[in-house]
C-alpha cells in the first residue's frame, strides 16, 4: 500500500513540476530565434542604437514585410545568421532595403553573410524588384556591387555620409530613371 501511495505521489509530483514548467517558460519561436542573433551580432556595434531585434519584430509585421525574402543560415539547425529585404517607396516605384543582416559573433568572416546578401539579390531579381538600398559599411557591401545611391539621385531621409548609403541594380539600368527620396516603412522611425 506505501508503495503504491509512493508511486501516486510520484506522479503527481512530477505533473506538477511540467505544468509549473511549461506555463513558465514559453516556448521560443523562429521569430524569438532570429531576434535573438540579431540582437547579438549588433551587442557590440558602435554605430547601433541595439534596438535592430524590436525593429525585425516589428518589420515582420508589417506591410512592408516579404516573407520571401526573410532568410536564415543554420548550422547543425541552429540559426546563425538572418538577413531581411522589406518594401520602401522612391518615387512611384516600390524598390528594397537590406536591413538588417546579422551573424552571431562568432560565425563572423566565414561567407554566411556573403551567402545570404547572394541569395537575397537572387529572389529580389526574381520577384521582379529593380533595386536595393543599404544604409552600412562601405566597404562590406562595396564588395557585393552596392555603390552611392547619390549615383541615381536617390536620398536617404537622414543625413548620413554619401558612402554609408548605398543601392544595388538587380537589372542592368533598373534605377536609371528612378530617383528621389526614400520612404522607408513607418516601423523604421524615420520621416
Amino acid at each position: 500500500m506505501n508503495v503504491i501511495l509512493g508511486i501516486s505521489f510520484f506522479i503527481l509530483g512530477s505533473l506538477a513540476v511540467y505544468i509549473f514548467q511549461k506555463k513558465r517558460f514559453k516556448k521560443m519561436t523562429e521569430e524569438d530565434f532570429v531576434c535573438e542573433v540579431v540582437q547579438k551580432a549588433f551587442l557590440k556595434e558602435k554605430l547601433s542604437d541595439h534596438n535592430e531585434h524590436n525593429l525585425v519584430r516589428a518589420l515582420l509585421k508589417s506591410d512592408a514585410f516579404i516573407k520571401d525574402l526573410s532568410l536564415t543560415a543554420k548550422f547543425k539547425g541552429m540559426i546563425v545568421g538572418y538577413i531581411l529585404f522589406t518594401k520602401v517607396k522612391v518615387g512611384d516605384e516600390t524598390l528594397l532595403t537590406l536591413a538588417p543582416l546579422a551573424v552571431l559573433p562568432r560565425f563572423q568572416k566565414k561567407g554566411i553573410g556573403k551567402s545570404l546578401i547572394e541569395k537575397g539579390h537572387k529572389i529580389a531579381k526574381d520577384l521582379g524588384y529593380k533595386g536595393i538600398v543599404v544604409l552600412g559599411h562601405a566597404e562590406y557591401y562595396k564588395k557585393f556591387g552596392y555603390e552611392p545611391a547619390s549615383k541615381w539621385n536617390i536620398k536617404c531621409p537622414l543625413e548620413v555620409p554619401d558612402e554609408n548609403f548605398m543601392a544595388i541594380e538587380l537589372y542592368p539600368d533598373s534605377l536609371k530613371n528612378i530617383n528621389g527620396i526614400v520612404e522607408y516603412a513607418p516601423e523604421f522611425g524615420i520621416k
